[in-house]
């Protein structure tokens, strides 16, 4: 099937699965039109309340999404014989290419400076008030780097838990799941609660997700009806930084990882998981495309030794394409509010942005529900960016389908490298498309 139908199959896929959402935001785009020549305080107090309550419910899952994620993960492939072989190899791999992404993200933004466009629909209250709280932060953090660093191990986690302080956060429970993977099977209650948690939580979020129309609506309405159709001119410049990225690291920086790593042609392995990309581009789900991901790596000369092992932790562990967007996303609300991008700044965004997306579930909408660590690690809160997420809520449908579009072809990617090393890939199968089994 030629390229250009496969797009648009995924389109549509993408719009039948996701129609709410689509309606939604094109609803509010029209109400967001009336409302803005015809002002109604009763009608945007509302949507202002809609649009916070559903950036509040995206609050309340980040940790214990955050953590039940990070523990499973780690037990998973805890005292496993195969981590000796591959694995640390596995981590590598995952880890340049989103450090890579990351990169590219925050070069193209500072270059580009998307968040420009919109920072004259931010008060100036509302923006002395965030770079107060981000000079704060930064002042009290580069003040002492050496406390910095102190100050993400917890003293008390319980106190880091109900403070919401997600780096502290995150290095107890990596060393907590250590210790359960390396404790044996008498880890298998604590970690079977968590995988209950994980479950739970993920739960919760497709509810959060059905949630989502009615709050995309309003989070829309509202910024429309604030500051009029002129919005989608402001937010272009952010689509269009994403879009560039998202080329550069699937055309250049996956090619070039596998002519280094490994003997893989590119452009056959991007053949071979054609339909896994296809899908992830509809549903903007890696979690949802990861049988047919492993379906079309196994049949299409990937052994399942290697397949079953990398692909499942890398939909769990690995999103280059997320930690991208990420990047963007929060120095695009940098520049809209006026926060001061220092260096010191500007490296603490892209290790938050790697370890977010690395805590990222592998459902639509996860990447700007995990984002609120980057903002809590700058001193804020999403509930003081309300304008600027109402920003990228509008196009957030179609950055979430090309984010995951890049995960799980990453996955792939890193899959097939790992494969070439242990020579554990059958090249007769790979390089012959007409030789490819159907994927049911």
């Amino acid at each position: 099937m030629k390229v250009h139908m496969q797009i648009l199959i995924a389109l549509g896929l993408g719009i039948k699965r996701n129609w709410h959402i689509f309606f939604g935001i094109i609803a509010g785009i029209l109400v967001g039109i009336y409302l803005h020549g015809h002002a109604n305080i009763l009608i945007s107090n509302i949507l202002t309340f809609v649009g916070q309550v559903f950036i509040r419910l995206i609050q309340m899952v980040v940790i214990p999404l955050v953590v039940s994620a990070i523990i499973i993960g780690i037990t998973s492939i805890g005292d496993n014989k195969q981590l000796g072989k591959f694995g640390t190899k596995m981590i590598l791999y995952y880890g340049i290419i989103t450090t890579v992404a990351v990169i590219i993200g925050g070069a193209l933004a500072l270059l580009i400076k998307p968040g420009l466009g919109a920072a004259h629909y931010i008060t100036e209250h509302t923006a002395a008030t965030v770079q107060a709280s981000v000079a704060t932060a930064m002042a009290q953090q580069q003040g002492n780097v050496l406390n910095m660093f102190l100050g993400f191990i917890p003293n008390n986690p319980l106190h880091s838990f109900a403070a919401g302080d997600m780096v502290p956060i995150i290095v107890f429970v990596v060393i907590f799941a250590i210790a359960l993977a390396r404790v044996g099977d008498v880890n298998r209650p604590i970690v079977s609660f968590f995988e209950s948690v994980f479950a739970a939580t993920m739960k919760i979020t497709d509810w959060i997700m059905f949630f989502a129309a009615p709050g995309v609506f309003a989070l829309t309405a509202s910024a429309v009806s604030s500051f009029g159709i002129d919005i989608f001119m402001s937010i272009s410049k952010y689509l269009g930084v994403l879009l560039i990225g998202f080329a550069i690291q699937m055309f250049v920086v996956y090619p070039l990882f596998l002519r280094f790593f490994s003997k893989v042609s590119a452009v056959m392995l991007f053949s071979a998981i054609a339909e896994a990309m296809m899908v992830a581009f509809g549903t903007a789900s890696s979690s949802a495309t990861l049988p047919l991901t492993i379906a079309c790596c196994e049949k299409r000369g990937i052994s399942h030794k290697i397949s079953s092992f990398v692909l499942p932790l890398g939909a769990t562990l690995n999103f280059d394409g997320t930690a991208l967007l990420q990047t963007v996303a929060v120095i695009f609300l940098a520049q809209a509010y006026g926060v001061a991008l220092t260096p010191f700044l500007l490296i603490q965004i892209g290790l938050l942005a790697i370890i977010a997306s690395s805590t990222c579930a592998g459902i639509p909408g996860a990447g700007l529900i995990t984002i609120a660590l980057i903002l809590n690690g700058m001193g804020l809160s999403p509930e003081q960016l309300v304008a600027g997420f109402a920003f990228l809520f509008t196009i957030e449908r179609i950055t979430d389908m090309f984010r995951t579009l890049l995960n799980v072809t990453s996955d792939a990617v890193v899959t097939a490298a790992i494969a070439d090393n242990e020579n554990e890939i059958n090249y007769d199968l790979l390089n012959n498309p007409a030789a490819y089994e159907e994927i049911a």
